[in-house]
């Protein structure tokens, strides 16, 4: 027996009959003697209709208002899953974000967690109701609702199992588990029973959609134990059939490649023709952080007449005009003649592995295996554990294939 921390996610809860499945799965955990909390999405496709509802209003909208309307989707799953629980004769209420309070900073939609009072939840615990929480959303500084950003609710699921002290947490999704690469696109990848929280951040962070990079952040700050499993197998998460992440002391045998990931959500800035003075890279990444926008890959080149210079950087696609207009005013403040160049048809590619740790090698193979597909890198960093290279959007099923198959990873 324990408390556990179970996470749907909008796939999980996108019909009636689909939330009667999740009510199933936390009646069978509390028949084994769990005390469970539950954290849920919006059902799959709402937060994208009322985003679209915001902007056709306003494109320029203010995000205070955006969050009231795109927290209005977690709001309705965490009572409709209340109901689907009392309906089985279980005790269950629902809990949104500035009831329990889980408090926020003040950056409406990318609010960061501060803290949450528990005292409420666990009150609710210890009367034997199931505390069903919406995901995505706390109370910021001015008592205003604030949303943590897309794929949030993971997030809000580690945050409450932290919190707690639970002693797990339970993220249910489409996929019942961590792959080695996207099966849709590697039909040879392979599930991983167990993952270290170092490379599960990576691979987060690089374009893995399993879990939102700051839930990992937290579960590994944290020490949480967090499984990933699907909502539409039969398991629960108490018979273990997902992926565990944990710490690396966990691991037995570490693969030097653990997986390939990809993202499409990526555009490459470069700029030509740059001071090469102090303070010339403070100034524009500066604006960029000033307007919450996330910088990746950065790449500066030799300044041969300690001149001029040229920088690269990569953001998110959506981010990219936001930028291009940050960068426009950056111009007209001191940083005249220079010239932007933009493009949205790159993808990163990415190997990742705590047994890169300890062997040569391993970035000349992927260097190699792209070179012989004729594929060309446009951009490259590394970390301990990682290595990403930005490359033409066409060749990303190609390379991640590629490279899946050149690091021992394919399915016999």
């Amino acid at each position: 027996m324990g408390l556990l921390v179970l996470k749907f996610g909008g796939t999980s809860v996108a019909t009636v009959p689909a939330i009667e499945n999740v009510a199933n799965k936390v009646a069978a955990e509390i028949a084994l003697g769990h005390k469970v909390a539950v954290v849920v999405s919006a059902m799959a496709g709402v937060t994208n209709q009322l985003v679209t509802y915001c902007t056709a209003i306003n494109p320029l909208y203010d995000a205070r208002e955006y969050d009231a309307i795109v927290a209005s989707g977690e709001q309705v799953t965490s009572g409709l899953l209340a109901l689907a629980l009392h309906k089985r004769g279980i005790a269950a209420r629902s809990w949104q974000g500035w009831q329990v309070p889980i408090l926020t900073n003040d950056v409406h939609g990318k609010a960061r967690i501060k803290g949450i009072e528990t005292d409420n939840l666990k009150a609710s615990l210890a009367r034997g109701e199931v505390a069903v929480l919406a995901g995505f959303q706390g109370m910021a500084g001015n008592n205003r609702i604030a949303t943590l950003g897309r794929g949030g609710s993971d997030t809000s699921a580690v945050a409450v199992a932290a919190a707690l002290k639970a002693d797990r947490c339970d993220i249910y999704t489409d996929v019942d588990g961590v792959y080695t690469a996207d099966p849709r696109i590697v039909t040879k990848a392979k599930k991983i029973p167990k993952i270290s929280y170092e490379e599960m951040l990576e691979m987060a962070s690089v374009g893995a959609k399993v879990l939102q990079t700051r839930s990992v952040e937290l579960a590994m700050k944290e020490k949480v134990p967090v499984q990933v499993l699907s909502s539409f197998d039969g398991a629960l998460g108490s018979d273990i059939p997902g992926t565990m992440v944990v710490d690396e002391d966990n691991i037995v045998e570490q693969e030097v490649v653990s997986g390939v990931t990809h993202s499409r959500d990526e555009a490459k800035v470069t700029l030509r023709n740059l001071p090469d003075v102090p303070g010339v890279a403070a100034k524009i990444f500066g604006g960029l952080a000033d307007a919450a926008i996330n910088v990746d890959m950065i790449v500066q080149n030799v300044s041969p007449d300690k001149a001029r210079t040229d920088l690269t950087f990569t953001v998110g696609r959506a981010d990219l005009p936001k930028t291009l207009d940050i960068l426009k005013a950056a111009e007209n403040d001191g940083l005249k003649g220079i010239q932007v160049e933009s493009s949205a048809d790159v993808a990163k590619v990415s190997i990742i592995g705590i047994g890169m740790k300890s062997y040569v090698g391993v970035a000349s193979k992927m260097f190699q295996t792209l070179a012989d597909k004729g594929i060309n890198i446009q951009v490259i960093t590394t970390s301990e554990i990682k290595v990403s290279v930005l490359i033409s959007e066409e060749y990303t099923e190609l390379a991640v294939r590629s490279l899946h198959t050149a690091y021992g990873l394919d399915q016999a």
